[in-house]
């Protein structure tokens, strides 16, 4: 089959690329990700993704980059949800019903620029590797795609391929290859780093129970060692009164 493959990055394109293509299908990658933001990170995914994709002869085809576009559907759609959410970006990044509405309006956009491509350049089908990803919402993903080669006249080749990312990250770093740490849009940059910041306060806060939970027992020891200390010290005492006792007894018998 005649395949344009839609891709994100080059790290989500090594292992769709390698089942695909031992499937036997003739592959063309599409980087169309206008969501991409902003325009020096979306030149370092085209780019890292372009040599690894020259080394295995694979051709690839750019869109144009729309930002605009973008922001008129999804990042409208992200708008509404951030202020749904009180501005929270954390929240936004934590709650599916805020942020799948955005996802699926920037899957939609990317999915009907690559089935139109398709559709015009005669491919047989279309498909996608944002499915790699466990962090996306693949249901979505499968919707989106089918809905958009079925627009275009194509086929949709849709395949889950989570169970791979943890080959296509192994492979990726040891490739060398550029790894982003966001999906892509701004939203999600803000969102990362907000849950990097709420992991960060929460292995600190961990550590600080951890720190008084260990002040606490180092207290309770040595509590408990000054107790003993008291408590061998008062016998010292009392026996010392007894011996002092039995000698004066003993001295005034003698005296008798």
């Amino acid at each position: 089959m005649k395949l344009l493959l839609h891709a994100c990055c080059g790290p989500c394109s090594l292992e769709p690329t390698r089942i695909l293509r031992a499937a036997g299908h003739d592959l063309t990658i599409a980087y169309l990700n206008s969501n991409i933001a902003p325009a020096a990170e979306y030149v370092r995914r085209r780019d890292t993704l372009c040599a690894w994709a020259a080394g295995e002869r694979i051709p690839v085809i750019e869109g144009t980059w729309e930002p605009e576009a973008w922001e008129a559907a999804a990042g409208r759609v992200g708008e509404t949800a951030l202020a749904a959410a009180g501005g929270d970006v954390l929240r936004c990044a934590m709650e599916t019903s805020l942020r799948e509405p955005r996802c699926r309006a920037c899957y939609r956009l990317r999915f009907e620029e690559a089935a139109r491509l398709a559709a015009e350049q005669g491919f047989d089908a279309v498909g996608t590797t944002l499915s790699v990803s466990p962090y996306q919402f693949t249901d979505v993903i499968r919707e989106e795609l089918e809905r958009a080669a079925a627009q275009a006249g194509v086929n949709a080749l849709f395949e889950d391929y989570r169970p791979f990312y943890d080959e296509a990250t192994r492979r990726s770093r040891e490739a060398g290859m550029y790894r982003q740490n966001f999906c892509g849009c701004r939203f999600s940059e803000a969102e990362a780093a907000a849950e990097r910041a709420e992991r960060k306060r929460l292995r600190a806060a961990a550590r600080e129970a951890e720190a008084a939970a260990h002040a606490e027992e180092r207290a309770a020891e040595e509590a408990a060692r000054t107790a003993k200390k008291a408590e061998r010290a008062a016998y010292a005492e009392k026996q010392a009164r007894k011996r002092a006792a039995l000698k004066a007894l003993r001295e005034q018998q003698r005296d008798r």
